[in-house]
């Protein structure tokens, strides 16, 4: 089996609103869009389509569920601090703000307008303990 690509699909009430938290402020762009429907990328991440919920596309028990629960997580090389500073400076909520785990993982995560929750993550070598 080989992939071409991976792509996230979330159900959320406002694609635009989505749509818009993405490019704005991750850099994806739009490449497709239709009635409840965008399909996003970027180069060096998982694609994202985002699905209105309720669309018909989706097979009925499928439609009035809701990206809950899931975190959206990207790994970055380095930067991590700048990158909070440039959300916080744009006016985006960082709903956890920056820190340090154990086990070598420094994190913060925002959430977009629809609760979807995005984690930027960049590792380093854990605690010696």
């Amino acid at each position: 089996m080989q992939f071409t690509a991976s792509a996230v699909s979330l159900t959320v009430d406002d694609v635009a609103a989505s749509q818009a938290f993405l490019t704005t402020h991750l850099g994806y762009t739009t490449q497709a869009t239709a009635d409840g429907f965008a399909s996003l990328s970027r180069p060096d991440a998982v694609d994202v389509i985002l699905l209105a919920r309720g669309i018909e596309v989706l097979p009925p028990e499928q439609r009035d569920r809701h990206a809950d629960g899931l975190i959206l997580a990207f790994t970055l090389a380095d930067g991590l601090a700048e990158q909070e500073k440039r959300l916080r400076d744009a006016g985006v909520e960082i709903t956890m703000p920056l820190r340090q785990e154990p086990w070598g993982e420094r994190l913060f995560q925002v959430t977009d307008p629809n609760g979807v929750i995005i984690q930027f993550v960049e590792w380093t070598a854990p605690e010696q303990g």
